[in-house]
């Protein structure tokens, strides 16, 4: 059992930490405050190789796995969670490509995503089906050689800035039907005529990286342009069983990044003849959180070291919801106290905690919720896929 990275992620590690120091932080306030696309970022993270790490080589990736995107994602994130969210999305719409998609698929759509000449978004969810996948509308016709598209799908992220889209749609004749074998995904290219993008959305944090809605009307899309097999909805989950990890290092850096802003404080702060962070209440609270994190941690990089073995099916899923649903909520949690441990100066614009506070929430919802999580581990110990004897 060895608990160190490898050279070459510690390299990635100590890189990212750089940029995340020298390029992220200046900018993360004004991001928040202008809700503008930071693309000096987006070519930062290009100019460095950050945007084809998750990316085989043969396809011009940099091969460091989903591993070496958490721990690029984990820096990234103590400053900047709409920046992480730029890199996550190297990811999420390209994992169903990589998984089950063609060499020519991943030729023509997940190279330019290395390169930083194109963008992807992944649309999955709609207005009536968020946690409810099989609730989908969106209806795709076969018609010779193409397959028809029609329908709406919402919370997107990266919905403006995408060239193209992973979009999973009903191929069963009747729209309502719920078996499994009635979810297909498909390559849709943002030109193509009947594709537009809806509304966006007003959020309360991760400003920055536009979400909103993507309309599909009587879009023809080439049999070519198929994921995998007509049927295919365990692709959809296998997608995101893998990105796991990958959201929960969004957690685990934004609880790094408060804690550290509000120890900084404390130590700082005169209250009582002392300073704040002399306090035994406020310092069991900065270990409680500390050990939080770490824990965090642990199950996060075992998780990604997991995905990247292709351990993302049925049995594997307990141990990577475990990984996304305790990071997330430790975000959540270590964004309160932090604010808290800055009291009324934590509630004010003057300082990140009250950025970290907003951004945090996000992170239990998207990509399956904490209770969804919960529902999956539990699902998984019942079933015996973790068990202990």
């Amino acid at each position: 059992m060895d608990f160190e990275l490898s050279e070459e992620l510690q390299a990635l590690q100590e890189t990212c930490r750089r940029i995340a120091q020298d390029k992220v932080k200046p900018r993360a306030r004004e991001i928040d405050a202008s809700g503008e696309y930071p693309q000096d970022l987006f070519e930062v993270f290009r100019d460095a190789g950050l945007l084809g790490l998750c990316i085989p080589t043969d396809i011009g990736g940099a091969g460091a796995g989903i591993t070496g995107l958490t721990l690029a994602i984990e820096e990234v994130a103590k400053y900047s969670n709409t920046a992480a969210l730029m890199l996550l999305l190297t990811r999420l719409p390209t994992g169903p490509v990589m998984i089950a998609g063609t060499p020519e698929q991943n030729r023509r759509y997940v190279a330019p995503i290395a390169d930083g000449s194109k963008r992807a978004a992944f649309c999955l969810s709609e207005p009536q089906a968020g946690s409810d996948v099989m609730g989908m509308r969106t209806k795709a016709v076969r018609d010779g050689d193409e397959w028809v598209l029609n329908g709406t799908k919402c919370w997107i992220s990266g919905v403006v800035q995408a060239d193209w889209y992973t979009v999973f749609a009903k191929t069963s004749d009747d729209v309502t039907a719920r078996n499994h074998d009635s979810i297909t995904a498909f390559i849709v290219e943002r030109g193509w005529e009947g594709v537009e993008v809806g509304s966006t959305d007003r959020k309360m944090g991760v400003r920055g990286v536009d979400t909103g809605e993507l309309l599909l009307s009587n879009v023809r899309v080439p049999a070519e342009n198929v994921i995998g097999e007509v049927g295919g909805f365990q692709l959809a989950m296998q997608a995101l069983n893998a990105m796991r990890p990958i959201v929960a290092a969004r957690g685990i850096g934004l609880a790094e990044g408060a804690l550290m802003y509000a120890t900084e404080y404390v130590k700082e702060r005169a209250a009582f003849r002392k300073t704040i962070a002399d306090m035994q209440g406020i310092q069991w609270k900065v270990a409680e959180l500390a050990t939080e994190i770490e824990a965090a941690r642990l199950l996060t990089y075992r998780a990604a070291w997991m995905a990247d073995r292709g351990q993302f099916t049925k049995e594997f899923v307990p141990f990577l919801s475990m990984a996304k649903y305790h990071a997330t909520e430790v975000g959540v949690k270590a964004s309160n106290v932090a604010l808290q441990m800055l009291g009324a100066a934590g509630y004010m614009e003057d300082h990140l905690t009250e950025l970290y506070y907003r951004d945090a929430k996000q992170l239990t919802i998207v990509e399956g919720t904490s209770q969804v999580q919960l529902g999956l581990i539990a699902r998984g110990v019942l079933a015996h896929d973790l068990w202990w004897d």
